[in-house]
């Protein structure tokens, strides 16, 4: 009998650090044409974006639907252990401003909208929901944390920084 416990799948490993190889996210964006963007997830699932000149999302857009997409998740899965919710709708809103250090986004704020039926289910999922909101806010939720915290991003040109 052959001992696995200790033995970890590298199959999906793109360092050789054991550990960026298990957190390490990535997507890849490919123009598509003008203006038109494609951008593909690891196990191949495609989103199109753009400028905003026809219906595709903006960059601002993904990035308003990543921060509600990413609690929703969270409070959804902490709810949905005792009750389906009848309506689950989560707005994420914000303003994009440009001033003296450039373009940014402001007034991030989400809003949840959620009903759950009648019975002890509902009422349970009704009385953590707050508290899931916050735990999501709080510790969570891994995009509006990121955001929050006000993560440095490093650029690359051709593989030289920039």
């Amino acid at each position: 009998m052959t001992d696995n416990s200790t033995s970890k799948d590298t199959s999906h490993d793109t360092t050789d650090d054991t550990a960026d190889a298990k957190t390490l996210r990535s997507v890849t964006v490919e123009r598509s044409g003008p203006g038109r963007f494609t951008v593909t997830n690891a196990r191949g699932g495609t989103l199109s974006f753009g400028t905003g000149g026809d219906s595709d999302f903006t960059p601002v857009e993904l990035l308003l639907a990543a921060i509600g997409g990413c609690t929703a998740v969270d409070v959804e899965s902490a709810t949905g252990r005792h009750a389906e919710a009848t309506t689950f709708s989560v707005e994420t809103t914000g303003h994009k401003v440009v001033d003296e250090s450039g373009n940014s986004m402001r007034d991030l704020a989400v809003a949840f909208d959620v009903a759950f039926p009648e019975g002890p289910g509902g009422d349970r999922a009704r009385t953590i929901l707050p508290r899931a909101v916050k735990s999501s806010h709080d510790r969570i939720c891994t995009v509006s944390r990121t955001v929050e915290a006000g993560t440095p991003v490093r650029t690359t040109v051709n593989g030289t920084e920039g």
